[in-house]
């Protein structure tokens, strides 16, 4: 097949799933042509090295990367977001007959920046057969931004019921996700799970380090670490309160950076929470070693609607290396943890709750661990894997490509 691949971010940003899609697709025979942008992620400023440009082209075999300008504010307020999207939409619209009108599906990674990009390719396209791969709902905004939110959250919401309701079909990262797609719009009936996967060339089972070891362990006390942002959505704040009381008998070891850092390193200071610490960011490479170093890895969600249908991407990294979970979360990550049986869980938001489960991990001995860890893994593959989550991709491209041959006939 002819596929076209619009995607917002691609590498070398860290975006693996459409990076790995367009890969594994164009390894099993496929013709693969990439629209996006010029990569300015996290920072909102374009890398080092690149200019943009409009007659930007990469080819590899079977596999072409189309890159387009878009306005890089790097303030990361709203008006620079919604500029940065806006441009990206206006840039695919020029480009995008031209490069994608001989395709035979499209497939597009859905996050709220490309969304209004994807309705307009839709349009110049026609009813091009099209597999909607949704990563994210559009999250509530902060009060005091509440008129803008809600005229620009308006317009999302339009766009997008106007997209699941032309999509061939649309992909979802969650089983709860899928109430959330219909509600807006689309088809139950072309409506699929495909759970994301991680990179797996960096995250797979291993042996720490003695750096790592130095860097997560400070003696033989149970530590449990959480990998990531700490941002508002995680809610950080919890799992401070429940390792403040257990200050004797486990670590609480957060690894990254987010803006909620600030807040919960003074609520640690304020309640005097020793056997919290806090590490920098660290480079993607280092983590497997990190994981292995740390008993179990802690997955946190808060208690928040567009959150419960929401998988995130630590968890696979956590699985794929064989690290059992403590889950402080909703929905569909609380379920894969206890349907995979690779680690303990509870409600999101209940500091005491949580206190319990660290009490409990810290008293299940090392060969329990490991067994949950090996479930965990065994889950990973079996569902969430890269070959796994490309093959339900693959099948959703024929699937379209097929009914839109029909019904032209």
């Amino acid at each position: 097949m002819k596929i076209g691949i619009l995607s917002y971010h691609f590498p070398p940003e860290p975006a693996f799933i459409p990076g790995s899609l367009a890969e594994e697709l164009a390894a099993r025979g496929h013709e693969v042509r990439v629209l996006t942008g010029f990569p300015d992620y996290p920072g909102g400023h374009v890398y080092p090295g690149w200019r943009q440009r409009w007659r930007h082209q990469t080819h590899s075999e079977r596999l072409t990367v189309r890159r387009v300008p878009r306005y890089a504010g790097g303030d990361g307020s709203a008006k620079a977001r919604m500029a940065s999207w806006l441009s990206f939409a206006g840039s695919v619209a020029l480009t995008g007959r031209r490069y994608l009108g001989d395709v035979d599906a499209l497939y597009v990674f859905q996050l709220p920046a490309v969304t209004f990009a994807a309705a307009g390719l839709l349009r110049l396209l026609g009813r091009v057969p099209t597999v909607l791969h949704v990563q994210d709902v559009w999250p509530e905004e902060e009060p005091e931004r509440a008129g803008e939110a809600r005229r620009w959250s308006g317009r999302l919401d339009a766009t997008l019921r106007r997209i699941y309701q032309e999509a061939g079909a649309v992909a979802v990262t969650a089983p709860s996700m899928r109430d959330l797609v219909v509600a807006g719009g689309a088809d139950p009936d072309r409506v699929r799970v495909v759970l994301n996967w991680t990179d797996e060339r960096i995250f797979h089972p291993t042996e720490p380090s003695r750096a790592a070891r130095r860097l997560i362990r400070r003696d033989d006390r149970c530590v449990v670490m959480h990998a990531g942002t700490i941002g508002v959505r995680q809610g950080l704040e919890t799992a401070v309160r429940a390792a403040a009381t257990l200050d004797d008998r486990m670590d609480l070891v957060l690894v990254g950076s987010g803006a909620e850092e600030r807040r919960v390193r003074g609520l640690a200071a304020e309640l005097r929470a020793d056997n919290v610490r806090f590490v920098d960011r660290r480079s993607p490479l280092d983590m497997p070693e990190l994981y292995a170093a740390a008993d179990y890895q802690l997955v946190m969600l808060r208690d928040l609607p567009e959150l419960r249908g929401m998988v995130p991407g630590k968890l696979q990294a956590a699985l794929s290396c064989a690290a059992p979970v403590v889950a402080s979360a909703g929905g569909d990550t609380v379920a894969l943890v206890e349907r995979a049986r690779a680690g303990l869980s509870c409600p999101p938001e209940d500091w005491a709750a949580l206190a319990d489960r660290f009490w409990l991990a810290s008293a299940i001995p090392p060969p329990a661990r490991v067994d949950m860890g090996r479930r965990g893994r065994d889950a990973y593959l079996r569902e969430m894997s890269l070959r796994a989550g490309v093959d339900r991709i693959e099948r959703l491209l024929h699937e379209v490509s097929a009914r839109a041959t029909t019904t032209r006939r």
